[in-house]
């Protein structure tokens, strides 16, 4: 088989790594092309973690959120897994909501030439209502074991995805089943097709971990930060990069515009701003990851095929931008990202977005 993201405070106590790069790209008229409604159970655990949080295993300093870097984290959920939800990224389902309280977000194809979004919280005691949750393919849940992640998802496909959720044994909360947790808005249905409706309720996901005996601890082997973060917020050399788009399909595509204000990245889906429909706030990150994989369509002429096992891309932040490769070493293995000389990347602190494209698929940066 394949293996198949008050402005930030930075932190202090991150190790100070000096970021390699790469060589730059060369832009013409502008642009270069790349190649390739319930009662809230939040209170009554908040003691449960408190009594947990000395039993986790983490090279995080305390306080320190380990997905992004920033200072500030609760740190009783230190040591503790991360929650990764399925969300539907169809624009006939926009807005979302939840999103932009997301640490970290991935982005791939799917079928159709859409795209399906994975949002990813540290703090599983603090995930906010997310809206609209929707169904697994294969490569969501290897991604989420790299992370050692909380999956959860409204349906999957009956064919790989459900082979993958029973074959790895990963921790994963179904809305096709449960009966906490997951809920159709009341505001959205009658008005969207149903299966833009379903939500997570966040309030309820501590109690619903804990009745199924979830292990709440985060591995030894993902104890650290995700990446290796800077001690301040620098540019990756090699071009300038004040907007990136990854072109998933003609209808589905992902735009970044750099603000030098803000040293963030502002979405855009498929052309418009990408907001958030609870915030009202449109999404942005302080890191664009691009990550150029083989993806091409299964033998039933339908589903995808994903390569997880690594591959070349980009890292784009502060208006700069670098090339860079990355692998995954197994099923269970992060995903690691790589500068000049093998080296691993030093990274901003702050949210990140990660996209994960085929190779044969443009993207472009201005």
């Amino acid at each position: 088989m394949v293996f198949n993201m008050c402005r930030k405070i930075y932190c202090l106590s991150a190790a100070l790594l000096i970021l390699m790069t790469a060589g730059g790209c060369k832009k013409e008229s502008g642009e270069s092309q790349l190649s390739e409604p319930q009662t809230s159970a939040a209170d009554q655990v908040t003691d449960t973690v408190e009594e947990e949080k000395t039993e986790g295993v983490t090279d995080t300093p305390a306080g320190i959120n380990p997905l992004t870097g920033e200072s500030g984290y609760n740190e009783a959920a230190n040591g503790k897994r991360p929650v990764a939800i399925m969300v539907n990224n169809l624009t006939g389902a926009l807005p979302q909501y939840g999103i932009e309280q997301a640490d970290v977000i991935y982005e791939l194809p799917v079928e159709g030439g859409i795209t399906r979004l994975m949002a990813v919280y540290a703090d599983y005691t603090s995930v906010p209502d997310v809206c609209s949750v929707r169904s697994c393919r294969y490569y969501y849940p290897l991604i989420c074991l790299g992370m050692d992640a909380i999956y959860c998802h409204w349906g999957e496909d009956m064919t790989i995805a459900l082979e993958t959720l029973n074959r790895t044994g990963i921790d994963h909360l179904d809305g096709g089943y449960e009966k906490k947790m997951f809920y159709r808005d009341p505001e959205r249905v009658g008005v969207y097709a149903s299966e833009h409706t379903g939500y997570l309720k966040g309030a309820e996901l501590p109690e619903v971990i804990a009745e199924k005996g979830f292990r709440t601890d985060i591995g030894e082997q993902y104890s650290g930060e995700m990446f290796d973060f800077t001690e301040s917020p620098e540019a990756p050399s090699g071009m300038t990069a004040s907007a990136v788009t990854l072109k998933f399909s003609s209808a589905y595509y992902s735009t970044f515009i750099y603000n030098p204000d803000t040293g963030e990245y502002l979405k855009q889906h498929s052309g418009k701003p990408h907001m958030d429909g609870r915030t009202g706030n449109q999404l942005s990150f302080d890191n664009v990851f691009v990550l150029q994989t083989d993806i091409h369509t299964r033998a039933d002429g339908y589903l995808m095929d994903v390569a997880l096992d690594g591959g070349t891309g980009y890292y784009f932040s502060q208006g700069g931008g670098t090339q860079i490769t990355w692998k995954k070493e197994g099923e269970t293995a992060p995903i690691k990202v790589y500068g000049a000389g093998g080296n691993e990347l030093a990274v901003n602190v702050g949210e990140s977005y990660i996209g994960i494209i085929g190779t044969d698929k443009a993207v472009t940066v201005e």
